[in-house]
């Protein structure tokens, strides 16, 4: 099977850096990082579509602490984008996803000015699930559409923000549900739940998944 969409769902920062007597933040720091590298085993692997949930609508209700450190470390990760020769060189079209009128207005600017700097790329697309939430989106979709008469799936799925569905979801940390991810993208997406906190997680990690996902028969219900 072909693999043209692989997401995935970062969980298991937290719990790493309290296993490792770290402060939340450290844990958040070394969660950057390994997208970084998941970023790079992606690009040399040729996935055409990579997308990450990065921020949920209920992680904003977490200690205001611990969320300012996590827009300061994802608001320099994001920004080094604009110099980050990966990008521009792989065509890389980066996209956030969510509702950006809840994070901080310096981390929106950036995320703005990453879309900008990208938006003619078209060779490879990086969506980043950031202040995001699987009802949140549907409801936003549906309102775009409120005044057709009649709405077809392809109405929704252009109405979305994320407007293609992943092959392959990923997630680790122990947990075994999508807590919100992509509800109407994810209908016939092939899921591998991993015990395997994020920071830890690697290239390896990553062939173990996509050789599951080859081994696997998808019929899409018929």
């Amino acid at each position: 099977m072909t693999l043209n969409h692989l997401a995935v769902i970062i969980d298991g920062n937290r719990r790493w850096a309290r296993a490792k007597g770290l402060k939340p933040w450290d844990g958040h720091e070394e969660g950057a990082k390994a997208v970084d590298k998941f970023l790079n085993n992606c690009l040399e692997l040729g996935i055409k579509e990579i997308t990450v949930y990065t921020l949920s609508t209920e992680n904003l209700d977490r200690d205001p602490l611990e969320l300012k450190f996590i827009f300061k470390i994802f608001g320099q990760y994001f920004k080094n984008f604009k110099k980050d020769k990966r990008i521009s060189e792989n065509g890389v079209k980066i996209k956030f996803a969510g509702d950006l009128s809840l994070i901080p207005k310096e981390t929106q600017k950036i995320a703005a000015e990453v879309e900008e700097f990208t938006k003619d790329f078209s060779k490879r697309k990086l969506n980043f699930c950031f202040a995001y939430g699987g009802r949140l989106e549907l409801m936003r979709a549906f309102e775009k559409l409120r005044h057709k008469e009649k709405i077809t799936e392809d109405d929704v799925k252009n109405a979305l923000w994320i407007g293609s569905d992943p092959d392959l979801i990923i997630r680790t940390g122990g947990h075994k549900r999508l807590s919100g991810f992509l509800p109407w993208q994810s209908t016939y997406s092939e899921l591998i739940f991993l015990e395997k906190m994020w920071p830890d997680f690697n290239k390896q990690d990553l062939l173990d998944c996509i050789s599951e996902f080859e081994s696997r028969k998808r019929n899409f219900g018929k």
